[in-house]
């Protein structure tokens, strides 16, 4: 009897990474991506990218790409969206991906049944449903904005960092910025360009780290040999005070964790925007009065535009909640794919860590195709797996205390989760 087909949902850089590793290993699958064509948030004209013009990736490309798939060598060090939807594209046209989805698609529903579980999509306004033996999630996590309330009212233009597509949105206007991430810092040095002010609120202070050191990209700086957390710690932060120098001297907030605790701001121009007077660093906000801007320090200033860059929920509508063992702002999954009691559902993308790169996501997509592989073979290594997500885990960490923030709720430790999945690939025959 044929096997029915699992269900992937997405086309972005974590859905190519799983088609092309179901195919490798053999399982029946069909895509489903609301855009015309792959790339996910990195295509801009995307219905559901949260990308903006001057977006560049902030690891450098060879920590980045795909092994199987290396960047071209005329490929900057840290490039442009435009640049990276291409590489998607190519990547699909190399492992010939694009024949496995239906484009135009938008999954509304995914309900498991009695074997296998019923989808319902959406296509040319047209609603159909389909059975499957699974469902392999890839929509990605920076899609939902996370908006924040103030309090009191505020009568000029506010909008998510999600909505801000061009710096022609800031042409002329006093604009504050509020978040301390690596989008807040992309956006607040446009405003220092094309706006009349360019402020940024911060509620907590971040380690940055300069895209160079020495020359070269920072992510390519040292690592060849492994050192214990609080040598390279100590070790870091000497190298970061070197280059970065003392962000709270120009008014940056002094973070409230270690470093490697919560994700670093890569970015050097706003330090250097901040040296020069071009950007003013403000509190955490009071409430708003009108116009202005009311900061916990008691200051006050006028805007007409506020963006905030405060990130994004993980966004799951087409799937009941209960069905993915949720604890707290993240599902808790084994080794953030693998579901403790579920073999036919899976979440791919869901995980965060510095350096991780598009490779460590291919690693976890391999996973769970060779764990599906290895399930129907009757796989010694995969009836293991299968017992050892029952028996309950912990996210692999490695020992670091992240910081609670909800983005962080799914923050892996690099090297600890990458032997941890490829140690699992190898028992299965990787």
């Amino acid at each position: 009897m044929t096997e029915l087909p699992f269900a992937l949902i997405g086309a972005g850089p974590m859905g190519l990474a799983c088609a092309k590793v179901l195919g490798e290993q053999g399982i029946a699958f069909e895509g489903f991506e609301l855009h015309r064509d792959v790339g996910g948030l990195w295509d801009i004209e995307g219905p559901r990218s949260t990308m903006y013009e001057t977006a560049h990736l902030i690891s450098s490309k060879t920590k980045t790409e795909f092994t199987a798939f290396p960047m071209a060598e005329s490929v900057a060090d840290y490039p442009s969206h435009r640049v990276l939807r291409d590489y998607f594209r190519a990547f699909a046209e190399r492992f010939d991906l694009r024949r496995h989805y239906r484009f135009g698609a938008e999954v509304l529903r995914c309900e498991p049944l009695d074997e296998g579980w019923r989808v319902i999509w959406r296509e040319a306004g047209v609603e159909h449903e389909g059975r499957y033996a699974g469902v392999i999630v890839a929509n990605g996590t920076l899609s939902e904005p996370n908006r924040p309330q103030f309090p009191g009212t505020f009568d000029g233009e506010m909008i998510h960092s999600a909505q801000y597509r061009h710096p022609d949105q800031l042409r002329g206007k006093r604009v504050l910025v509020i978040g301390g991430g690596n989008s807040a810092c992309d956006i607040v040095v446009d405003a220092v360009h094309h706006g009349r002010c360019a402020d940024l609120s911060m509620r907590r202070g971040y380690h940055f780290v300069p895209k160079y050191i020495f020359g070269k990209p920072a992510d390519t700086v040292g690592g060849a040999v492994k050192l214990p957390m609080w040598l390279k710690r100590r070790i870091d932060k000497l190298i970061l005070g070197w280059f970065v120098g003392d962000p709270q001297r120009l008014g940056f907030p002094e973070p409230d964790h270690k470093l490697y605790e919560s994700h670093p701001v890569v970015n050097s121009m706003a330090i250097f925007h901040a040296g020069h007077g071009d950007i003013a660093v403000r509190p955490d906000i009071d409430r708003f009065e009108g116009k202005t801007a009311v900061f916990r320090d008691g200051t006050r200033s006028d805007y007409d535009l506020v963006i905030a860059a405060t990130g994004y929920l993980l966004h799951y509508p087409f799937l009941d909640r209960e069905l993915l063992n949720w604890q707290g702002a993240a599902p808790h999954l084994f080794l953030n794919c693998l579901h403790p009691e579920r073999d036919d559902l899976f979440v791919m993308g869901m995980i965060e860590a510095t350096g991780l790169g598009w490779q460590g996501r291919h690693e976890q997509a391999e996973l769970v195709a060779r764990y599906i592989r290895g399930l129907r073979d009757g796989a010694p290594a995969a009836a293991a797996i299968k017992a050892e997500k029952a028996r309950g885990f912990a996210r692999v960490t490695g020992g670091l205390s992240y910081v609670d923030l909800p983005r962080m709720a799914y923050y892996v430790e690099r090297t600890a989760f990458r032997k941890a999945v490829t140690d699992r690939i190898k028992a299965l025959g990787g």
